[in-house]
């Protein structure tokens, strides 16, 4: 399967929490990073799990934003609203062989992060910052 409908179905899956199919298109040797927590998952049962603790809000809902494919590299952009939290991610997805083989995503929520007051004379703010 090419790598661009390897990580479509996988965002599918991932909404549908059809973690049994998820695991189908994750390499058993998976290596996930996400720098923003300073995290990594090594292996496809870590990952896996992460994905279906109890943590997770049952009734998240993962909306695609953008997908860009170059090889076997697959960027996506997906948001994914909470009842008080819209967080964002983008993934660079590692296809091989038809699994996803490593992957590097940065999860962040749309204004977590501050604007420097220096900035404020250069810049449009993209939303309202959070109440």
């Amino acid at each position: 399967m090419e790598p661009l409908k390897v990580v479509a179905r996988l965002w599918e899956r991932i909404e549908a929490r059809d973690w049994e199919a998820v695991g189908a298109l994750i390499a058993e040797d998976v290596v996930v990073e996400w720098p923003v927590s300073g995290e990594r998952i090594v292996g496809r049962a870590n990952f896996i799990a992460v994905l279906n603790d109890d943590g997770y809000p049952d009734e998240r809902r993962i909306e695609v934003l953008r997908t860009l494919a170059d090889g076997n590299v697959v960027v996506t952009e997906v948001e994914v609203p909470q009842e008080h939290v819209v967080y964002r991610a983008v993934s660079l997805w590692t296809v091989r062989e038809g699994e996803i083989a490593a992957a590097r995503e940065y999860w962040t929520s749309p204004g977590q992060d501050p604007a420097p007051r220096w900035r404020a004379g250069y810049v449009e703010r993209l939303t309202a910052p959070p109440a």
